[in-house]
């Protein structure tokens, strides 16, 4: 009875067994035109699954945003616009061609099974465009980078802030991780975290004034005058230069240039009415001086071939853009040039419309300005070029001279009243204001040059003035950041007007009585 039992059971579950394996047989023949269970394409299983849920499970997974992580901010990414584009049609036919070469009792174990016996991974095939992607990751990093920012001078406040530490993106080390996380299937390595290189913040520079200083040009220039500023640090040599080569009227500030070759052209110390030649054309810009002394720069009584001496001198110390073809208050000779060409005004669509009689740039003035500075110190341009002709202490007479100037206060109204100022101020032709000098500052000695011009209807000093004592004072504060000026300008100069005025007012009222009180002749 006991067999029986066992027999009946044992047969009832091989019928159970041959009625389960018939019945999977069945859907493993229904399902022979889905993928073979546990296949894998691009790292996604595709097993079970027929060709169209296969290419839109691999497309769900590939076009899972790329997030960029910068800091804490997390910025996601469409594949799409990184140029990345999946190859279905190869990675499919490759998955159809491994099932249809299974024989029926390799794929029916398998699917029995419900896995590979012999594992196989259809790899990813897809193509990506680099440029893209990397126009994504600069994008990113041009809204969320931080860069060290500069020093500034905040005149108004009267304090100097320094600059602060940032972060910039490396777009060239991103760029590889962002490339392999576009072809990673698992949604955590689709994550990249963007290399930041962090920056130190800059030491004040002259980049910083630079900056400030075109900003003050860029404004004059909306109100319809063109800025020339050139400055140099004496102590490191280093300049600012804007539109610094532009070609401008020479103005009275050529009047350095007579300085300096009347003083080579003396064999002694300059007598009295000499001195007084240079007195009368530092301090009360007199042109009949000027030509007086362009007399001792010739070597006799003609003020044209002073002017050409002149030019020749400054060609030899390189200022090609600088020369002096008509003596000042003069007319055009047909036996002299009325001109000469230059670099600076040689090229096209010249907006300054410079006096063709005598002409400069900021750059050469103040290149000139560093080298009498340097020939007081003792060295420099011009004692190499001219040893024994001029002398640190003509230099130094020179510097000195052009200090008593108190006359054209667009330098000097920029700084301390104590601060010395050795400069030439010019204007004359209606439509440029100048001033060119060196600056003896406690931070250090600088030489500053400043032109505003414009180029119709008649210049106004108004206007002008201000933006001179603004970009004197912008430069000031640059050199003496601890200690800036803060003084207004605008309150000084009305003040020496008005010292002016009743300077005037005293001495016609003393002429007046002396003449009164005056013993007439017989």
């Amino acid at each position: 009875m006991l067999k029986s039992i066992q027999r009946f059971l044992t047969g009832t579950l091989l019928l159970l067994l041959f009625l389960f394996l018939g019945y999977r047989a069945l859907q493993y023949w229904l399902a022979q035109d889905q993928l073979p269970t546990g296949l894998t394409i691009a790292d996604v299983d595709v097993g079970g699954l027929d060709r169209e849920e296969a290419a839109t499970r691999i497309r769900q997974v590939y076009s899972t945003p790329l997030v960029l992580q910068h800091q804490s901010e997390q910025v996601a990414i469409d594949p799409a616009d990184a140029g990345f584009a999946l190859d279905l049609d190869q990675m499919l036919a490759e998955a159809e061609a491994y099932r249809d070469q299974l024989t029926f009792w390799q794929g029916y174990v398998q699917f029995l099974l419900g896995r590979v016996l012999d594992p196989t991974q259809i790899p990813l095939q897809a193509t990506y465009d680099q440029t893209a992607l990397r126009q994504q990751i600069e994008t990113v990093a041009a809204y969320l980078d931080k860069p060290a920012t500069l020093p500034q001078l905040q005149v108004a406040e009267g304090n100097y802030t320094p600059g602060e530490p940032g972060y910039v993106t490396d777009v060239e080390a991103s760029l590889p991780l962002a490339e392999k996380a576009l072809f990673q299937a698992k949604p955590e390595a689709r994550q990249v975290t963007l290399v930041l290189q962090v920056q130190e913040p800059e030491e004040l520079n002259i980049h910083v004034l630079e900056e400030q200083l075109r900003r003050e040009v860029d404004r004059a220039k909306a109100r319809g005058y063109f800025g020339s500023v050139f400055v140099m640090d004496l102590q490191t040599g280093e300049e600012v230069s804007i539109n610094a080569d532009v070609v401008l009227s020479g103005l009275s500030i050529l009047k350095i240039a007579i300085f300096i070759a009347a003083y080579r052209a003396l064999d002694q110390p300059p007598n009295e009415y000499e001195q007084q030649l240079f007195y009368s054309t530092a301090v009360q810009s007199s042109n009949y001086g000027a030509n007086q002394l362009l007399h001792i720069v010739a070597g006799e009584n003609n003020t044209y071939e002073g002017a050409a001496q002149l030019t020749e001198f400054v060609q030899r110390l390189g200022l090609v853009n600088t020369f002096m073809a008509i003596p000042y208050d003069a007319a055009f000779v047909p036996t002299r040039p009325q001109t000469y060409v230059t670099p600076a005004n040689s090229l096209p669509n010249t907006s300054t419309k410079p006096d063709i009689a005598r002409q400069t740039t900021a750059e050469d003035v103040g290149t000139l300005l560093s080298m009498l500075y340097y020939c007081a110190k003792g060295g420099g341009t011009l004692l190499a070029l001219f040893p024994g002709e001029i002398t640190p202490e003509e230099c130094q007479a020179i510097i000195d001279v052009m200090i008593l100037n108190v006359e054209g206060n667009l330098i000097r109204l920029g700084v301390p009243e104590n601060v010395p100022v050795s400069h030439k101020h010019g204007w004359g032709d209606n439509l440029t204001h100048g001033d060119a000098g060196i600056v003896f500052s406690p931070g250090g000695d600088y030489v500053i040059v400043t032109y505003l011009h414009q180029t119709e209807g008649f210049i106004i000093s108004d206007i002008t003035f201000p933006i001179l004592w603004e970009l004197s004072r912008l430069t000031y504060n640059y050199f003496n950041y601890t200690d800036p000026y803060l003084d207004d300008p605008m309150v000084r100069a009305e003040a020496a007007a008005l010292e002016r005025e009743q300077s005037l007012a005293t001495a016609t009222a003393q002429a007046l009585a002396a003449e009164a009180t005056a013993t007439p002749e017989p």
